[in-house]
């Protein structure tokens, strides 16, 4: 067998040109490619570095521009990382991709699987990237520029209908401190339409009882006032009052609604207790912790409100975005009408 491997070594030894004794040129491959890999792998780590350090510039300058929130940072991050590493695996640098790579890129990241969605973000994310460094004269040409966004059908968000949402709001049970806490929760995200992240962040100094309003600061650090409504206003009250300070069993949080150990709750945390309580609710759709604030749109334009005024709510910059609560307020009024109308 060791006769056969040192045959097999010589072999591979004279296919690139190899002479002289098996055990020589063993040693003397081996050394090579040793040599050679200490090499390439410092010069990998060279290149990841010098990738790390461009994209924390831009994010530091956009976060510093723009006041993006740490999610939003969180994923350009996350997406310009992956760009990084598939231009690492393949011997390029950051800086020095074309057109060409990127599509190659793209089209790498739809046989792992991606959704059309997720592509057309990664796209954006390296877009602005690239942008950037073409502002700041780091390189002479956008290769994004020219790659056209994936094709996206127009997806409507989930909603409820009013009586899944009383069904999930009468869920918690609120004799127990952490039900009243899930309950008040779930009242203030429905009257509000707040972001699930905002939700989680929301500090006492924040909430203004008498006036019955939330002072929010939203994406691109933008401030705006929600109204609360008499309700969820007597479940604050409520949570307010004995609930809250159970919970907290004398220690101290700066946050609205912590968590038993009186930390930090987590989006995550909270998208676990929505499945919960949805479940135990008979709420059969699969839903997400943004589905409240959809029925927040979505009941508030059934029910005559200006797409204006839902705009300002949920502290949307662009009014297209908040349009597309029309689509799904009309399918439902047309739902409504062949249900009920004798011509429907």
């Amino acid at each position: 067998m060791a006769m056969q491997r040192e045959s097999k070594v010589a072999d591979r030894l004279a296919l690139i040109g190899g002479t002289g004794s098996t055990e020589q040129h063993t040693v003397g491959n081996n050394a090579g490619v040793s040599a050679v890999g200490v090499e390439m792998t410092a010069e990998a780590k060279k290149i990841a570095a010098q990738a790390a350090t461009e994209i924390d510039n831009f994010l530091n300058t956009i976060w510093a521009e723009e006041g993006l929130a740490d999610n939003t940072l969180a994923a350009y991050r996350a997406d310009l990382g992956k760009l990084s590493t598939w231009c690492s695996d393949n011997g390029k640098l950051l800086l020095d991709v074309s057109r060409a790579d990127i599509l190659d890129f793209l089209a790498w990241r739809v046989e792992q699987g991606v959704q059309p969605r997720s592509s057309a973000r990664q796209l954006s994310s390296a877009r602005r990237f690239y942008r950037y460094m073409v502002r700041e004269q780091r390189i002479s040409e956008d290769p994004t520029a020219k790659v056209q966004m994936p094709k996206l059908g127009r997806s409507l968000p989930k909603t409820m209908t009013e009586d899944e949402v009383e069904r999930l709001l009468d869920a918690p049970d609120t004799d127990d401190p952490l039900g009243m806490r899930d309950r008040c929760m779930l009242e203030v995200l429905y009257a509000s339409g707040l972001r699930v992240s905002e939700l989680v962040d929301l500090r006492q100094e924040h909430l203004n009882l008498r006036q019955g309003v939330l002072r929010i600061v939203g994406k691109g650090n933008r401030e705006r006032l929600v109204p609360l409504g008499r309700e969820a206003v007597t479940w604050l009250e409520k949570y307010l009052q004995n609930a809250r300070r159970i919970i907290l069993q004398e220690r101290r949080s700066e946050y609205m609604f912590p968590t038993r150990r009186s930390d930090h709750m987590t989006r995550q945390a909270f998208w676990h207790i929505i499945k919960r309580y949805a479940s135990r609710a008979q709420v059969e759709q699969n839903l997400s912790p943004h589905t409240l604030r959809h029925a927040f749109a979505t009941h508030l334009l059934n029910h005559g409100a200006d797409l204006r005024v839902v705009q300002t709510l949920l502290g949307h910059s662009d009014l297209s975005t908040t349009q597309i609560y029309t689509h799904v307020a009309r399918e439902r009024l047309q739902e409504v009408h062949r249900e009920h109308h004798p011509r429907g």
